[in-house]
């Protein structure tokens, strides 16, 4: 199989737009859970504290709450099927890609600063823009 296939293969699993989330990103992400042969809609809420491979139809981010106490963290691709959509919540200045230092950290000490952003703007998606096929024209001989 040629590269150029694969990549092509690649570029048709992506999802036309998402939402650009950052490591010190609250996210809700919102994901399809199957129950039997029922499905719903599942929000898992917490801070980004990875992402990886941005351009890749294998990115990925994960997100770590505090459920009861204790640390949960769930990754997530971007692109799944089962990714219904990911909303940002806040922005916070952070000064590196990996945040694992807030697995070590609870209170007060793992608060991350704020930034003020403009939340619609950054979680409303662009539709992708389809340019209309202009019919064959007949080749008369």
């Amino acid at each position: 199989m040629s590269f150029e296939l694969i990549k092509a293969v690649n570029e048709a699993q992506k999802k036309a737009s998402v939402v650009d989330a950052k490591s010190g990103d609250t996210v809700r992400v919102h994901q399809k859970i199957r129950e039997g042969n029922k499905e719903r809609i599942q929000i898992f809420e917490g801070v980004v504290i990875r992402t990886d491979r941005k351009d890749s139809h294998t990115s990925r981010i994960t997100v770590r709450k505090i459920a009861s106490g204790v640390g949960v963290e769930k990754s997530f691709l971007i692109h799944s099927p089962l990714v219904e959509k990911i909303e940002i919540v806040r922005r916070a200045k952070v000064r590196r890609n990996y945040l694992s230092f807030l697995r070590n950290r609870s209170g007060k000490s793992a608060r991350l600063r704020g930034l003020s952003f403009d939340r619609e703007g950054v979680n409303r998606l662009e539709e992708p823009v389809v340019a209309p096929e202009e019919p064959a024209e007949e080749v008369s001989e």
